[in-house]
């Protein structure tokens, strides 16, 4: 078993934070756009800032990072390529999205279920296709 090459696993967590924040940005940002500013309204809230859509993608890019290294952390009893990959992505979305949204959202009731669906599917395609993305550049340092 290789060790890490965190090298790749920033490179790789990069490109798949930016696909992930992309992505994001085409579900919540314009598709999820009118349910989040009623949901917002509903909470008392001004809709997202720019500076919150600034803290959300650089969000986005540590997560791209800590999902690489997922990646790269199953690799050696997963096997290199998409399955690892969307493994490794399911782990994510597992504890960045689905416990979260299910938790702030849907058990205590500030959105409305249907927006919690919708952004918590959305993330899970966010993050895993961010994942197959990353995990392409990512390999193991020679030895």
């Amino acid at each position: 078993m290789g060790k890490i090459n965190m090298g790749r696993v920033l490179i790789g967590g990069i490109v798949a934070g930016i696909v992930a924040d992309v992505l994001g940005y085409i579900v919540d940002g314009i598709l999820l756009a009118p349910q989040w500013a009623n949901g917002m309204k509903a909470l008392g809230h001004a809709n997202f800032s720019s500076n919150q859509w600034i803290w959300f993608n650089l969000l986005g890019l540590v997560s791209g990072i800590a999902l690489i290294w997922v990646y790269a952390a199953i690799r050696p009893r997963c096997g290199a390529g998409v399955k690892t990959a969307v493994c490794a992505g399911l782990v994510v979305w597992f504890f960045s999205a689905l416990f979260p949204n299910l938790g702030f959202m849907w058990i205590m009731g500030l959105y409305p279920h249907e927006l919690t669906v919708l952004t918590t599917l959305g993330a899970l395609v966010e993050i895993v296709v961010g994942a197959i993305a990353g995990a392409a550049l990512y390999q193991e340092s020679a030895s």
